[in-house]
């Protein structure tokens, strides 16, 4: 199946919306309930930074158990920039999250988050314990994610982060030059077999809609990216001893843009946590769908 067939195979079962966030700014908000026909929780997804809904593969099956809202980010997959280009750190996402459950009549939910979501939601459940039922984190961390990067080459954590945002900070400056050719990048199932090998990412049972996640994410400008990058660097560590509702984490063991290992400490350090570490990257939900999804269920059974 090439990636326009996958795309085409998986649409039908997200639905996107145009939510207003509290300062204006227009988002693109979806969910894989278009019809009303999950029988299953609610969960809120505190997608990747720039990523879309076809990074979860399980969650976009019609039997998945799961209603999921989420939106893309500010600037990123039909959402609108916002006035202030500043206002897209963290605490403008933790707005955006809130703006998309009251569309969607969420009034309490468990949240989910991957990678730099795992940032907003932690950072809502901070901020509005009275909205969070529980939190599922995937391959991220409760803050100062890019201090825990580059974490298989045991870096300390001030170089780590030196590392990192300095790279954003240079593609920032250049990213207009290599935004026309990330656009173009052939973008295919071979393409995902290539990025698999170079231990990146493991390999996916499902390519074609890696595929189509991959070329969705390109088409994101660079430096505008990057910019995203360097507001969210900013994001401190919360403070996991006021987090009061369950939590389970789950982590890549050859992640480097998350470290496990801080994801593991975190998880110490809360008051009703569980931490499983995977074989796997930092795309452990494209890699190990059906583990990570049945990871979830677990959660919220035991949740509920």
């Amino acid at each position: 199946m090439s990636a326009a067939a996958a795309r085409a195979a998986t649409v039908t079962c997200v639905e996107f919306h145009d939510v207003l966030s509290d300062d204006g700014t227009r988002l693109r908000a979806w969910t894989n309930d278009p019809d009303g026909s999950i029988d299953g929780p609610t969960v809120v997804l505190c997608n990747g930074l720039g990523t879309s809904p076809w990074t979860w593969p399980a969650l976009l099956r019609p039997d998945c158990g799961v209603r999921v809202v989420s939106w893309n980010h500010r600037g990123t997959g039909g959402s609108d920039r916002p006035a202030d280009p500043q206002r897209v750190g963290i605490e403008e996402f933790v707005e955006d999250g809130l703006s998309v459950m009251d569309h969607f009549g969420v009034d309490r939910a468990v949240l989910m988050g991957w990678s730099m979501g795992v940032n907003t939601m932690f950072e809502l459940a901070l901020a509005h314990p009275e909205r969070v039922r529980g939190l599922f984190a995937v391959a991220g961390v409760p803050g100062d994610t890019f201090s825990t990067m580059l974490a298989p080459f045991l870096l300390p954590r001030f170089a780590a982060r030196a590392v990192t945002v300095n790279i954003s900070r240079a593609l920032r400056l250049g990213g207009r030059a290599l935004t026309p050719i990330a656009a173009r990048l052939p973008v295919g199932a071979r393409a995902i077999s290539l990025l698999t090998r170079t231990g990146f990412m493991f390999p996916v049972p499902d390519p074609e809609l890696a595929a189509v996640a991959v070329a969705e994410f390109l088409k994101t400008p660079v430096d505008w990216y990057a910019h995203l990058a360097l507001r969210t660097s900013e994001h401190a560590r919360v403070p996991l001893s006021q987090i009061r509702v369950p939590v389970a984490l789950v982590a890549g063991t050859f992640d480097v843009l998350a470290g496990a290992r801080h994801m593991a400490t975190a998880a110490e350090r809360l008051a009703d946590a569980t931490y499983v570490e995977l074989r796997g990257t930092h795309f452990l939900q494209m890699e190990q769908p059906e583990r990570v999804h049945d990871l979830l269920l677990a959660f919220l059974d035991r949740v509920s």
